[in-house]
């Protein structure tokens, strides 16, 4: 009996032992199971082209909790639908929820009764707010144990805590979080590594370092190497990440000191 941690795991096993079934012979056959099939498939009929959908529909009202209660299981969506209707589409490994014709949760079906199954993203909008709640959610600690929340997302909130306090550090983790939204989760993660390597302990610059990552994912294997006195061009951070970061207040730039350099050369006698 496998032993497995999900049913997506599963189903990804099952699927490489079918293609490894392929190039089997069944006792003194001469041809393979693979070979077989691919004699048979022109004769089978085409499948259908509408979509069949198996699932069981239900239509549910979204709890104070930003939860919805399906076979006695409760999942969570995001805190802007709380109070609204949505419709929950149970599958046999999956329970997908829309708001109108919008996705807007998908979770893995809680087999047992009674559990309980929380996306941390689903709260960052109400978390922002209150950002003191967040060390003891449960929603945390379902994405610890899921892996999305990883040791690198610790040790950097464990820095920032020590370095600024614990209300206002714990608001700029929620704001990278945020930042997983339009970033891959393993970009994230890098730029939480990096900054935290540096002492960068912002929302803004871990932003900037998970950008170059994926840069570095995106470019060319060989990219030329700038000619020497070229001008590098810096691309701006798109608008969907800039509206999640903190101000900025530090004080603007200035030359000002460099004036008295200006006054000493015209004080300066010519020869």
């Amino acid at each position: 009996m496998p032993e497995v941690a999900t049913l997506a795991e599963l189903n990804t096993m099952i699927d490489r032992w079918d293609q490894e079934d392929d190039a089997r012979r069944i006792r003194s056959r001469p041809r393979t199971i693979g070979e077989y099939f691919a004699a048979e498939q022109p004769l089978l009929a085409p499948l259908p082209q509408e979509h069949f959908e198996t699932g069981r529909l239900f239509t549910l009202r979204v709890d104070r909790y930003s939860q919805i209660s399906v076979r006695t299981n409760r999942y969570s969506v995001p805190v802007r639908l709380i109070g609204r209707n949505v419709r929950a589409m149970l599958h046999a490994s999956e329970l997908v929820v829309y708001d109108g014709r919008d996705e807007v949760a998908r979770h893995e079906r809680l087999i047992a009764k009674g559990g309980t199954r929380l996306e941390l993203d689903h709260y960052l909008e109400a978390l922002v707010r209150k950002p003191g709640a967040l060390p003891g959610a449960t929603a945390l600690d379902q994405a610890r144990s899921a892996g999305r929340f990883t040791p690198v997302h610790d040790a950097w909130w464990d820095a920032a805590v020590k370095a600024h306090g614990e209300r206002d550090d714990t608001r700029a983790l929620i704001e990278v979080l945020l930042l997983g939204r339009h970033l891959p989760h393993e970009h994230l993660v890098t730029g939480l590594a990096a900054a935290l390597k540096t002492g960068a302990l912002t929302a803004d610059a871990v932003a900037l370092e998970a950008r170059k990552a994926a840069d570095a994912d995106t470019a060319p294997a060989e990219a030329p190497a700038p000619a020497a006195g070229s001008r590098t061009s810096i691309a701006p951070l798109p608008d969907a990440i800039r509206a999640h970061l903190p101000p900025d207040k530090r004080p603007l730039p200035s030359v000002a000191h460099y004036d008295q350099l200006l006054r000493l050369r015209r004080d300066r006698p010519t020869p």
